[in-house]
This record gives C-alpha cells, sequence and structure tokens, in this order.
C-alpha cells in the first residue's frame, strides 16, 4: 500500500475507508431493523417522546427501587413490570410497518392504555384474587381474555411471528385435546380454565420467565445499557485489533475476538452482528475475505456470544431458576463448552486466511495494546467486578446493582469517558427501552409453559420422542437436536431457551441425562438456530451487511459454527466439559484434547491444514476431531493417531509443494 512520506495512508484511502465504514454503518442500521424486531421502533419527537422518555425511566427507577429494597409479592412484582412494559411497547412499535415512525397512531394510544391497565387490575384487586383462589367472575374473564390477547399482540410487535405462532398453537392445543391423537390427547380446557390459569396465577404469563426478567434480567439489561454508554464496545473492537488485527485474517480474528467480548453482555445474536459487524466485515472484505466468509464469521461469533458467560442472552438466569441451581454454577457450566465454539470459529478463519494468503493489518495501522490500556482499559472494570462478585457468590441481584454503580463510577476515573448526568439519566431510558423485547417474549413464553403445566404435553411429547428414537439415546439425542433448532427458528434468545426446554429437554432427561447437560444440550441448539439455514437471522443479517448471498452465508457459517453441533453430544455422553462430576486434571485434559480436536474439525470443514486436503484426509480429520473431542483414554488414543497421521501427510505434501517452488525459481 502506497503511503505518505509520514508513514500514513494517502488521504483518499483514508476518505475511502472512512466511506466503507459509513456506508456499512448505514447497512448496519437498515439490516438491523429488517432481522431484529426489538429494533424496529419509533424516533419520536416532542410531547409523545418526553412521554416515553418519563416512562422508560420511572420503569427503571420502580426496578432499582424494589431490587434495592425488596421485591413485591412475586405476581404483584410481575404485574408492574408487565404493565410499564406493555405501555412502551405500544407506543414504540408501530402496528403496521406503514404508519408514521416520528409520531403514535391515535389507536396506539388507546392500545398502550389499556395494555397498561389490564395487568395493574391485578394489582389492585390482589387481595381479593387471592381469597377466590382461581375461582374467577366475569370481570376477571373480561380482563384476562383481554390481557392475554394484548401480551400476544404485543409479542407480534416487538419480537416477530415465530414467537406468536407457536404460542397460538400451543393455545390451540389446550382447547383441541380431545380431538388430538393417542399419544398427544387430553380431557380439553375451556376458555375459563385456559383464561384462569394463564392470567390469574403465576404459571401463565405472569410464571417463572417474567419473574426473572422482572428481576435479573432487567437489571443486567441496565448494565449493559450503561456500559455501552461509556464507549465499552469500541474498546473492545479496538483491544480485539490490537491483540489480533495483525495476525493472518486479523480482521476475522477481531471479529470474533470482540463479538465474544461483546456477547458476555450482549442480549440478541442480531444486534450484535450489526453492533461489531458494520466495523468489522468491511475490514474482512478489505482484506480479500469473500462476502460471504465475512458475513458468516461475524454471524458465527455473535450467535456465540449468546452461549458466552456470564449473561448468555439473559438465559443464564432462567436456567438457574428453572433447574433449581445458583446462578454460578449455570456460568461454570457453560464456559468450557464456549470457549471451544470461539475456538473453533478461530481455527477455522485461521486455516482460511492460510488457505487464501490473506494477510493482517500493518501494527502501525493498528491501535496500541498499551495505549488502549491506559487510555480505556477502566471501562472495563465494571465486567471484571460482576464477576468477581458472582463467583464471590453473591446474588446476581447484588452484583447487577454493584455492577451498575461501578460502571457509572469507572467512567468517571477520566474525563474523555466522564458521563455526563443527562447520560446518566438516558442510560434509565435505554435499559428499559432494552429490556421491552426480553420482557414480552417472557411473558409469551409463560403462555407456552402455562399450556404445558395444565395439559402435561412435555411429558407427552417427551415420551413420543424416546419412541422415535427407540428408546436409544443417540438418536433421541438427534431428534432432540432437530426439535430444538426448529423451535429456536427466529425466537429470541430467553424465549427459545423457554421453549426448547420445556418441550424437549424432558426426553432426555427421562434417559437419565444429567439435569444441567439436558438445559445445555437443548439451549446450545436453539441458540445455532440463527446460523442454521433456511432461517438463519444472524447468517441473513451478516449478508445484508457484506452484500453477500444469504444462504451461501447461512452455509458457512455452519460449517464455521461446527463445534456447537458437535460439543453438546460430547457433554451429554461425558459431563466434564460441563464441570461436572470431575477432578481439575481431568477437566484440563478433557479441555487440552478437545482444543486439539478442534484442529481437526477446522481441518475438514475448511479444506487446509499445512496444505489444501482431499476429501480423504478431511474425512480422517473430522473423525480424529471427534474421537479426540469425546473424553476417554480410547478416543484419545484414536484421535491423535488419525490427527497425526493427518499431520504426517501434510508436512510431506508441503515440502513437495515448497521443492517444487524452489525449482520453478
Amino acid at each position: 500500500m502506497a503511503q505518505n512520506t509520514d508513514g500514513h495512508e494517502p488521504l483518499e484511502e483514508q476518505l475511502d475507508e472512512e466511506e466503507m465504514l459509513k456506508k456499512a454503518q448505514i447497512d448496519a442500521e437498515t439490516v438491523l431493523r429488517k432481522y431484529d424486531s426489538e429494533s424496529n421502533t419509533r424516533t419520536l419527537t416532542g410531547f409523545m417522546a418526553r412521554l416515553v422518555s418519563a416512562i422508560a425511566i420511572t420503569f427503571s427507577l420502580f426496578q432499582l427501587y424494589t431490587s434495592i429494597f425488596g421485591v413485591l409479592d412475586a405476581h404483584l412484582q410481575r404485574a408492574v413490570h408487565l404493565s410499564f412494559g406493555m405501555a412502551l411497547i405500544f407506543l414504540l412499535y408501530p402496528s403496521r410497518a406503514s404508519w408514521s415512525k416520528t409520531s403514535v397512531h391515535p389507536f396506539d394510544i388507546l392500545l398502550s392504555i389499556i395494555g397498561a391497565a389490564l395487568p395493574m387490575y391485578v394489582v389492585v384487586n390482589y387481595g381479593e384474587l387471592v381469597l377466590r383462589s382461581g375461582q374467577i367472575v366475569p370481570a376477571d374473564m373480561f380482563v384476562g381474555t383481554l390481557g392475554i390477547l394484548m401480551v400476544i399482540e404485543g409479542a407480534r410487535r416487538a419480537v416477530g411471528w415465530p414467537i406468536v405462532i407457536v404460542a397460538v398453537l400451543f393455545m390451540g392445543y389446550g382447547f383441541a385435546g380431545p380431538y388430538m391423537p393417542n399419544i398427544l390427547a387430553h380431557r380439553g380446557l375451556d376458555v375459563g380454565d385456559v383464561v384462569s390459569h394463564l392470567y390469574f396465577t403465576t404459571e401463565g404469563v405472569f410464571g417463572i420467565p417474567l419473574g426473572v426478567s422482572s428481576t435479573f434480567i432487567f437489571l443486567f439489561i441496565l448494565f449493559g445499557a450503561y456500559l455501552e454508554t461509556t464507549g465499552l464496545g469500541k474498546f473492545f473492537i479496538d483491544i480485539a485489533n490490537a491483540l489480533a488485527g495483525w495476525a493472518a485474517g486479523g480482521p476475522a480474528k477481531v471479529a470474533v475476538l470482540s463479538s465474544g467480548l461483546m456477547g458476555m453482555v450482549s442480549g440478541s445474536s442480531v444486534g450484535n452482528v450489526v453492533g461489531t459487524g458494520s466495523f468489522t466485515i468491511p475490514m474482512m472484505k478489505k482484506m480479500g475475505y469473500s462476502k460471504e466468509f465475512a458475513g458468516a464469521v461475524e454471524a458465527t461469533a455473535s450467535t456465540g456470544g449468546q452461549l458466552m458467560p456470564p449473561i448468555m442472552g439473559a438465559a443464564a438466569f432462567l436456567m438457574a431458576e428453572f433447574m433449581g441451581v445458583p446462578y454460578i454454577e449455570v456460568v461454570k457450566a457453560a464456559a468450557i463448552p464456549a470457549v471451544l465454539y470461539f475456538t473453533g470459529i478461530w481455527i477455522g478463519v485461521h486455516l482460511e486466511a492460510k488457505k487464501n494468503g490473506l494477510k493482517g493489518v500493518p501494527r502501525d495501522q493498528l491501535p496500541k495494546f498499551k495505549e488502549l490500556f491506559f487510555e480505556r482499559g477502566h471501562l472495563a472494570l465494571p465486567l471484571v467486578g460482576i464477576v468477581y462478585l458472582l463467583v464471590a457468590g453473591y446474588s446476581p441481584t447484588r452484583a447487577a446493582l454493584a455492577a451498575i454503580l461501578l460502571a457509572i463510577v469507572a467512567s468517571f476515573l477520566r474525563k474523555s469517558t466522564r458521563m455526563k448526568p443527562i447520560e446518566i439519566i438516558q442510560g434509565l431510558e435505554k435499559g428499559a427501552k432494552g429490556v421491552l423485547g426480553v420482557m414480552i417474549a417472557c411473558a409469551s413464553a409463560g403462555i407456552i409453559i402455562g399450556i404445558v403445566t395444565k395439559t402435561g404435553v412435555g411429558l407427552k411429547l417427551a415420551g413420543a420422542l424416546i419412541d422415535l428414537a427407540g428408546g436409544m439415546l443417540l438418536p433421541a439425542m438427534f431428534f432432540t437436536m432437530v426439535t430444538s433448532i426448529i423451535l429456536g427458528m427466529g425466537v429470541p434468545t430467553t424465549a427459545n431457551y423457554v421453549i426448547t426446554s420445556t418441550i424437549a429437554a424432558p426426553a432426555l432427561i427421562q434417559m437419565g441425562v444429567p439435569l444441567m447437560a439436558a438445559h445445555m444440550f437443548v439451549f446450545y441448539f436453539g441458540i445455532i438456530a440463527d446460523v442454521t439455514p433456511p432461517v438463519a437471522l444472524a447468517a441473513f443479517a451478516g449478508a445484508g451487511i457484506s452484500g453477500g448471498n444469504p444462504m451461501k452465508t447461512g452455509i458457512t457459517a455452519s460449517k464455521l459454527a461446527i463445534a456447537a453441533f458437535v460439543i453438546p453430544y460430547i457433554f451429554v455422553l461425558s459431563p466434564a466439559l460441563l464441570m461436572v462430576n470431575t477432578t481439575p486434571m481431568e477437566l484440563i485434559w478433557a479441555f487440552a484434547t478437545s482444543v486439539i480436536g478442534m484442529v481437526g474439525l477446522g481441518t475438514a470443514m475448511i479444506g487446509y491444514l499445512m496444505a489444501p486436503v482431499n476429501i480423504l484426509i478431511r474425512v480422517m480429520a473430522f473423525a480424529g476431531g471427534i474421537t479426540l473431542i469425546y473424553p476417554g483414554v480410547y478416543t484419545d488414543m484414536i484421535g491423535f493417531g488419525m490427527l497425526g497421521l493427518v499431520l504426517f501427510i501434510q508436512i510431506a505434501k508441503r515440502r513437495r509443494q515448497d521443492a517444487k517452488a524452489k525449482l520453478a525459481q
């Protein structure tokens, strides 16, 4: 690259790069609105903007107050939480795409008032509802029916059709029980049964998912909003550039590293693609990666962010509640599989770079790690703090509250990052708006859980899966995987986990799979739906920014995400990777052999190690990688033998290539 005498790029090239980044950011905004329903909100001005801000800030203050001084009774806490959320959803999300995005239609104002009032009916009449103990009067019937319909409509606007369709199908199943095939048949529910159970107990709309949203999830999303305000996202990208930008295929490795870091606090695969992809995808294309590969790398890494502790797309909190285990146990179990997932992507992009001779960015064009650390390293203190507090045994609520305070205090350590008072207030507004998609998805998931508990269909579906698998574990795992991927298509992370853990996990648990392994299994495959064609929202979002073919991008992303298709099988068959019933030495050995196994899988997927490989070598590399990932003395010996043979053949081939190159000179 030509340079000026001062060592910098020519002005024209700098301008071209700035234009490319600016265009990518515009494309990213369009992509976000297309593939992420949660981002498709109105941009209000004037009185309505101030009204929405006031409601959102009050919402955050209510959540902070109850977190500090003690939450209300479960039904009351969840009802107030839903009331605030419904008011905001109908003001921020238009009923139709054609309606104005800068003003609120009178119809939506009416729905906002009704949506806020219906949950408050539970609050106002709480004592009377408790005394009636499930017996509903006509007024309850009217409010409950309308309340369920409003939740479904709110979900349609804020998170899209997939979860609405699933919720409606389950409600239909509740009514159609007597007409179902034998294995799925039940006595049937009438409208009164459904309304009473779904709206006036804590097993439906106001169930555990909404309970977790109204406590832990809100605080962690508020924490994420303050981290974003401090500029942590840009810091992560700069740090990733400093650490990996110079290496072979540097920009792709930057995408993997920065997306993994952002995933620790992000709650959306598509949002993560857009947030980091608007910077990393143009860099990858500039360095020579194809459009499809660039989009796939970002999509795969961003999806992996949902698997990365401590937040895991907020599903970690739901897992802890559903399984009745301490939150830190979920974080510990998720750690090694998440690291292996990102290791697999890193190996894939490295081999792709070597295969195509792609270089990194010259070091003099990259930020310096030491300078970044001293200038903005303090921005990471809240993340370090929250991990420490969680490991030390503090409750997620206390840890999140402390981390929010630490994020604000840390910003004041340097003038360049210092939050202004208005930004602190805006953080309250941003946090409340950020929770809306999760909140309404949790309320909708509560409908699904309510029907499952009322009809017992979860155990029936588990029995059907086991029968289909002939009582054998591996086929049962395969059918559970397919079910989880289908159920996870287009559904937000939290609702995704609720659905898969309710419908698919019981089959594995009935077959003796440890509880943690069964829940992690369905969670992984529900999440990986975001990069699995034909409905691969994260891959399609990456293609939207890169300009590549969406389906090719999805297929490439599936190859890069091979670890996510393999590792869940391994930790079900041998839970050592989840730190369950294992010793430190066994854990270290299992991790080391798994990393080597990932090299074998990467070789098979990319078709390159030290030189191009043929189909036979790819099959050997894949088999060797699988056997090394599966813990066990004999499998490790087989895996080392097969990969050792692959390496020997590759070294010999590379030497022949080098010899030919020398002769040609």
